[in-house]
């Protein structure tokens, strides 16, 4: 069953077409980045799966039915642009935000405290909302969406503010959520987090479908010509005929080979001169695909 599905949807503001034909659909227990650069449509395409505008035209499907304002009884939605009360105390904010969805008090109060507990802020339920770093607030506001345990979440920028490590516990979270059988769409330009979370995409630009599918098959789908090597020594075979592009960070090179570049021949050329600890051929990062498939065509 798709709980989510947006099918040939356009949105136009005046003369701006900020979604053209848009089509993609997510699953139960399934995890979906809608990427794009700034500008490119995904605000406005996750304003309509929330009712927030309407489709100038086709349709939007929620819970495997046309989108009706019930449905999104069950949506837990995280906007880019965050809504916390600053003189208020956690806890009482978010057994507002409980309340606001349907959660008796004490129900609501027993969610936010083990919610609370589960992202390692107990501490800070007693406290004012302005008292609390951005990366805390986010994690707040994270938790009123998540409170009344949607089967959809949307969530538009969900790691900004965070470090290193609260962004890990978010996205130790998501997957536990994913493997509940919740569907997760996402909106971000952390292509890293996408690669480890995501089980498909769609790339828009100008409001168009440029690239989707499962991150799996689209990587498939590019040659295996990136090379990381971490050396000791010289680096003049950074400059092989086999090299398009290289970049030295001390020792560790990122290669680009010419098309039908020749690694083993590259590697023998590392080796003569340099002592060799890590000589790896991947497949371009989804980083790496984004910039190639936008380009210079990204929205200013």
């Amino acid at each position: 069953m798709s709980v989510v599905e947006l099918v040939g949807v356009r949105k136009a503001y005046e003369s701006k077409v900020a979604v053209s034909d848009l089509s993609f659909s997510i699953e139960a227990g399934q995890i979906f980045g809608l990427l794009g650069p700034n500008g490119a449509g995904k605000t406005s395409s996750i304003r309509m799966m929330m009712g927030i505008t309407m489709p100038d035209a086709g349709q939007v499907r929620l819970f495997d039915q046309p989108f009706a304002r019930k449905s999104l009884e069950r949506v837990g939605y995280l906007p880019e642009e965050r809504g916390l009360y600053k003189k208020m105390k956690v806890v009482d904010q978010l057994i507002f935000f409980g309340q606001l969805h349907g959660l008796a008090l004490e129900e609501a109060a027993r969610r936010a405290t083990r919610w609370a507990e589960r992202m390692e802020i107990a501490s800070a339920l007693d406290k004012k909302t302005e008292e609390l770093s951005k990366g805390m607030q986010q994690k707040i506001q994270f938790i009123a969406t998540l409170l009344h345990e949607p089967g959809l979440i949307v969530m538009d920028e969900p790691f900004s503010g965070l470090d290193p490590v609260n962004a890990a516990l978010v996205e130790k979270t998501l997957l536990e959520l994913k493997n509940e059988g919740r569907a997760i769409l996402f909106s971000t330009h952390r292509m890293d987090q996408v690669e480890k979370l995501c089980d498909a995409i769609c790339l828009v630009n100008q409001g168009k479908d440029v690239l989707s599918g499962k991150v799996r098959e689209i990587k498939s789908r590019y040659e295996r010509n990136h090379v990381i090597v971490e050396f000791e020594g010289g680096s003049a075979f950074l400059s092989s005929e086999e090299v398009a592009e290289a970049k030295n960070f001390s020792g560790h090179a990122e290669i680009t080979l010419k098309p039908h570049g020749d690694a083993q021949k590259l590697l023998r050329e590392a080796s003569a001169e340099a002592k060799i600890y890590r000589f790896e051929l991947v497949e371009p990062s989804l980083e790496e695909i984004f910039i190639e498939t936008v380009g210079g065509k990204a929205n200013a």
